[in-house]
């Protein structure tokens, strides 16, 4: 089991340049499947999830090279198999197999995802979208059995803004006969590049990071290339850590636009921000002001970032309040910051956050962006070493985080027990 080592107090400074988004690597890989040749992704992150997605598509019959940030995927041998178990079961995300596949085959039996445990996330929302495409959907013995003999575009309501279940829609429907119309769609700005994947493939996509998205099924989609857009949690991240180190860094490879709901509420902290066309600057100062901050829907703050803002905001002056309207429970980090030191109390959805110094200690990830919040403490602490476990959820999310950490000036490592 590994740990990552932390001795803090160091100011981070210089530049880090952002990986491809995990949130659009995750839905683009399956993706390909719905192209009868090959399919090309740049900037893709190297993550244990990725890593899983080869094995996964490898196991269904198609041929996938992988060199640095590129994989290449060629899914015209690849053959419907049912998929229990197995490597499906590792990761969250494997509910978008159930759309492609259905989208390719017009069937799939996948075995329910598994991936970080903050909150249970129903897919009832991705069902419903299946059926009303006219898919037949079962639960059996813990698998996802879906089968139809041909899917037919439709118009489907969302009855919750479901960024899974608008991708997973789209896959599916983006192969099926005739319009499909998908109304209180999420907006993130991943769906707008899945989107932009299958448009390049073929497909008829229109009002992508809109609340309407139409589509336009056809009979068959061809490979492409495609480069992924940056990864703003994974900027966010940096950004936070750059804020509560008091550090200077140049955040590269992001697009500001999607980092807007962040930065406002660090100017409003009292944080320097620059932002230039491809990069933004972070100039940290010796104290920040408290702020109150609601994680929401995009464009709203993103609830992935929730959990590193907590530790932001133990760095400010006075009383915080940061409510996650997203999840509800998403503070499996707050006991482990209060082991090293925090005053956070949990209150329903809200957490509320006196600013105060933190001490080095023992804690473990629970979640992906737990780790990350724990890491950024750890990186704030002047005396000790912080000591975080639960290294393989961090994994999941950032891929060269000790090295970038340790080009920006950080003490970091990881040991091996």
């Amino acid at each position: 089991m590994e740990k990552l080592m932390i001795t803090g107090g160091r100011p981070l400074q210089g530049t880090v340049s952002i990986s491809g988004a995990k949130n659009s690597a995750i839905a683009l890989i399956p993706a390909a499947i719905l192209a009868e040749s090959e399919v090309i992704l740049d900037n893709l992150p190297l993550l244990s999830d990725v890593a899983v997605y080869s094995e996964i598509l490898e196991e269904l019959g198609a041929t996938v090279a992988w060199e640095g940030s590129q994989m290449r995927i060629d899914p015209s041998s690849i053959k419907s198999i049912p998929m229990p178990n197995g490597p499906v079961k590792k990761l969250r995300a494997s509910y978008y197999m159930m759309g492609a596949m259905l989208g390719r085959f017009k069937e799939a039996i996948i075995g329910l995802p598994g991936g970080c445990n903050f909150e249970p996330r129903p897919i009832d929302q991705h069902i419903k979208g299946f059926e009303a495409l006219g898919a037949t959907v079962t639960n059996e013995h813990g698998a996802i059995h879906l089968h139809a003999k041909e899917l037919r575009g439709t118009k489907i309501y969302l009855d919750v803004s479901s960024v899974g279940a608008t991708i997973n829609i789209m896959l599916a429907a983006a192969r099926a006969k005739g319009a499909t119309i998908i109304e209180n769609a999420a907006k993130e700005p991943e769906i707008i590049d899945v989107a932009t994947l299958l448009n390049s493939m073929g497909a008829i996509i229109k009002g992508a990071g809109t609340e309407t998205i139409r589509i336009e099924g056809v009979s068959e989609l061809h490979g492409c290339r495609h480069s992924i857009i940056p990864d703003r949690i994974q900027a966010g991240t940096y950004m936070i850590a750059a804020a509560a180190t008091r550090g200077n860094v140049l955040i590269d490879n992001v697009i500001p636009k999607h980092m807007e709901a962040l930065t406002a509420k660090m100017q409003e902290m009292g944080i320097g921000i620059e932002e230039y066309d491809e990069s933004i600057r972070v100039l940290g100062s010796p104290s920040y002001e408290h702020v109150d901050v609601k994680a929401l829907v995009y464009p709203g703050f993103a609830t992935d970032l929730q959990s590193p803002m907590t530790s932001l905001l133990t760095q400010a002056q006075g009383v915080s309040v940061l409510s996650d309207f997203v999840y509800s429970n998403r503070f499996k980090h707050v006991p482990e910051l209060v082991r090293m030191g925090a005053k956070i109390r949990v209150e329903g959805r809200s957490a509320i956050i006196e600013g105060g110094k933190l001490n080095a200690a023992k804690v473990k990830a629970a979640d992906l962006r737990a780790g990350a919040a724990l890491v950024i403490a750890g990186l704030t602490v002047s005396e000790g070493v912080t000591e975080v476990s639960g290294v393989e959820y961090i994994d999941r999310g950032y891929d060269h985080l000790v090295s970038n950490l340790r080009l920006l000036g950080a003490d970091v490592w990881r040991q091996t027990e």
